[in-house]
């Protein structure tokens, strides 16, 4: 369908103006009736978070977002464009997306007196609608509103007097769109001020020059909680001219964490090797991320992104290939001592707190990841202990969630025998040495030295592959280390598992 090139054409085609939030409401509507999905990807805010901006949207409301970081505000904000209608028409010779039927900037005006309905008009897109800025301590009233421009004002030579000497900032010129400001906490208080002026008044002032802007736009911020509340960065007017205050969270379970991280993490590589990682080793990599939200060395108030994960299992994946194209093997499946290695993807996504300094980001690293691997080591194997309180939560939870596979595990805490002949073995003085660059085939023929492991792997949990039985006999390995029944010397790109009371004796002696 031809567009209207000129104003008369556009009246003649019918269009009819809307303001920017009863745009929004009304695409909103429709998409809800329809059933479409309304923001694309975005896992585990389907019954809370999504909601609440629908009702914000619906309310005609400007909103702020709140959580800690990579919880997806951004993104979501992003995707408010979608909203929009997918072309809207603009004056051509304007300066602020000005409607053709009431147009705001100077230049517009003019061309509309001028020339009537044959005023020129574009068509702009709904992205081309959204803009955003990150609230940093150095942002200026010029940058979001405005400022006089002296070059414009001698090259047209105007006075200081002329409102057309104004250079409009980013506010001004996402004129009926969205504009969007993250971690709004940072912005200087008299920079809020400005906002809540436009915001209520729809007036500024650009070096004494006092101007009303009748602009159009949906304002929507971002916040860290934290900030939001405790530093107290948001002047009170502003907070109470914020229609909607939404918080967001991370995955409330691990089935959506795990749906976001394979969504988002770039597994599909063009190489040669075939790399595979069983259910069980995202499971350890998503529980690292639990684990570290909880941890008494991470500074919670700052947050662990869900990047985390995304990055731990892009680098577990490189890690793969690397030893695939090493080794030889056409297909390359995790190790517990990989995990280690991929550990740099953790190390910087974890803001410590001083207790966690002085230990040292990659020692809290290691220390979090045990903790994961003993976690999914309980869920999918009999407890070391065979009776508490451990076995009671799994039965809870098999029969509140109807999760068949906890059952086993909860049915095995009755009988700690389930690890006898594996502790034994290590009792003689042995050692089993495992590592990141072995070949498949002499890292399985290590595992299955050891008597009692491969069948204790088989009887708890389905496998279907070699390499997925390497993989869950080695986490029977750690899950003991981390139980304390298996001593476990770590080095670079490798684990040496052994009896425990042995190597107390040893570094007792090596003490004395």
């Amino acid at each position: 369908m031809r567009r209207a090139e000129t104003l008369g054409e556009l009246k003649a085609s019918g269009w009819r103006s809307r303001p920017v939030k009863q745009e929004l409401r009304e695409n909103l509507l429709a998409a809800v009736r329809e059933g479409r999905e309304l923001f694309p990807g975005i896992r585990g805010y389907d019954r809370t978070v999504i909601p609440q901006i629908v009702n914000a949207i619906l309310s005609r409301h400007d909103f702020i977002l709140l959580g800690l970081r990579g919880q997806a505000k951004s993104r979501i904000l992003r995707q408010l464009s979608s909203f929009l209608d997918d072309r809207m028409p603009i004056l051509a010779e304007g300066d602020l997306n000005d409607d053709p039927y009431r147009p705001v900037s100077e230049r517009a005006k003019r061309s509309v007196a001028e020339r009537g309905d044959d005023a020129p008009i574009d068509w702009i897109s709904n992205e081309a609608r959204y803009a955003e800025k990150l609230a940093t301590p150095d942002v200026t009233m010029a940058d979001l509103i405005g400022d006089i421009d002296p070059i414009k004002a001698a090259k047209e030579k105007r006075t200081y007097t002329d409102p057309e000497i104004i250079h409009f900032g980013i506010i001004p010129r996402t004129n009926r769109g969205i504009f969007a400001i993250n971690e709004l906490p940072d912005l200087q208080p008299r920079i809020q001020v400005g906002l809540l002026n436009l915001m209520q008044e729809k007036d500024v002032q650009i070096r004494g020059f006092p101007i009303r802007l009748p602009i159009d736009v949906l304002m929507v911020y971002s916040a860290n909680p934290e900030d939001y509340t405790n530093r107290g960065n948001i002047i009170t007017p502003l907070k109470d001219r914020i229609g909607s205050q939404i918080i967001t969270h991370y995955p409330r379970s691990l089935d959506e964490a795990r749906e976001i991280t394979a969504r988002e993490a770039w597994t599909e590589r063009e190489t040669e090797v075939k790399v595979l990682v069983p259910d069980v080793f995202r499971e350890i990599i998503e529980e690292t991320a639990v684990q570290a939200r909880s941890s008494e060395f991470v500074d919670q108030a700052s947050g662990v992104s869900v990047r985390l994960t995304i990055t731990f299992l892009e680098n577990l994946i490189s890690n793969l290939e690397r030893r695939g194209l090493a080794t030889g093997d056409d297909k390359v499946y995790p190790r517990i001592v990989d995990l280690r290695t991929a550990l740099s993807a953790v190390t910087g996504k974890i803001e410590l707190v001083h207790e966690g300094e002085q230990e040292g980001a990659e020692k809290v690293a290691r220390h979090i990841l045990g903790k994961a691997v003993r976690e999914v080591f309980l869920r999918r194997f009999p407890g070391v202990h065979p009776k508490g309180r451990r076995r009671r939560l799994f039965e809870e939870e098999a029969s509140a969630s109807g999760r068949e596979e906890l059952r086993p595990a909860a049915a095995g805490m009755e009988s700690p025998k389930t690890y006898e002949s594996i502790v034994q073995w290590f009792s003689g003085s042995r050692t089993l040495e495992l590592a990141d660059d072995t070949p498949f085939a002499e890292h399985l023929e290590a595992l299955r030295s050891v008597p009692g492991l491969e069948e204790c792997a088989r009887t708890h949990v389905k496998v279907e592959t070699a390499g997925e039985l390497a993989g869950v006999m080695e986490l029977i390995l750690d899950g003991l280390h981390q139980c304390s029944l298996l001593a476990k010397e770590d080095t670079d790109g490798a684990a040496g598992y052994r009896d425990m009371i042995g190597a107390m004796f040893r570094q007792m002696e090596e003490i004395e």
